[in-house]
């Protein structure tokens, strides 16, 4: 069992070690954050299985994916597992990875180009600059209203230098609000990138103040990152290079 990390979206920023498994793969697992066109590399005899939740016509529970993926692997098979990003940046790999220990499956990892710094990066946002030398990387799944949430919003508000907000595009408005009310400016500058990387980028840059307003017109689709912090400010000035 392989669990590779098949990187932010763009194709050619898939790892050569990656690339290998994958075309030498007997079954492939793949989640919804995977670039389609990754697929066409693996062999034409290979078993391909989507093992996601980011699609709401076919999501896969976390269970249902563990129990494929014990499955296949104690049928014989060379399986890549493969998984948008890193696996072990919020990709639930460190789960998988646990359950095909605890079973006695051999497994490699290996790592994927990250999106938290690698879709920023290709809308011309360092994450640390000067004097900022601190990033704080968090997911927005949850509203930050909600029961279910497990974050310190206060917390974070305070926190000095650049926050990363992985998925949750639908709670960024919810989540600058909670900044504010806790103590951060409303002037902050934020950056939303949606499918970063990619032919279809698009970039929505505003502060905590607008930025709800912003993306209510905008209509971007999933998945984004969202850069808080004086970093955001660097892509008027920098720009994504050649891109």
């Amino acid at each position: 069992m392989y669990l590779v990390g098949a990187g932010p979206g763009d194709p050619g920023l898939f790892t050569l070690r990656g690339m290998e498994l994958l075309r030498s793969a007997e079954a492939v697992i793949y989640d919804g954050l995977v670039n389609p066109e990754l697929l066409r590399f693996a062999p034409q005899a290979a078993e391909v299985i989507y093992g996601g939740k980011h699609d709401r016509t076919r999501a896969v529970s976390q269970d249902e994916i563990n129990a494929l993926l014990l499955a296949k692997a104690r049928e014989g098979k060379r399986v890549v597992r493969l998984k948008g990003g890193d696996p072990y940046v919020f990709g639930r790999g460190g789960e998988e990875a646990e359950v095909l220990a605890e079973a006695g499956i051999p497994f490699e990892v290996v790592p994927g180009v990250s999106s938290f710094h690698a879709v920023p990066a290709s809308a011309g946002i360092p994450l640390t600059w000067g004097g900022v030398s601190r990033v704080t990387i968090v997911t927005g799944h949850d509203d930050p209203q909600s029961p279910s949430n497990k974050l310190d919003w206060a917390q974070l508000a305070g926190t000095p230098g650049t926050l990363v907000v992985m998925m949750g595009l639908a709670h960024i408005p919810q989540i600058a609000a909670a900044l504010v009310a806790h103590g951060r400016s409303a002037d902050t500058p934020v950056a939303v990138v949606s499918r970063g990387t990619t032919r279809r980028q698009s970039v929505v840059a505003g502060t905590l103040g607008t930025i709800a307003s912003q993306l209510q017109q905008a209509q971007l689709a999933p998945p984004a990152v969202t850069v808080i912090g004086e970093v955001a400010r660097m892509r008027e000035r920098i720009g994504p290079g050649l891109g």
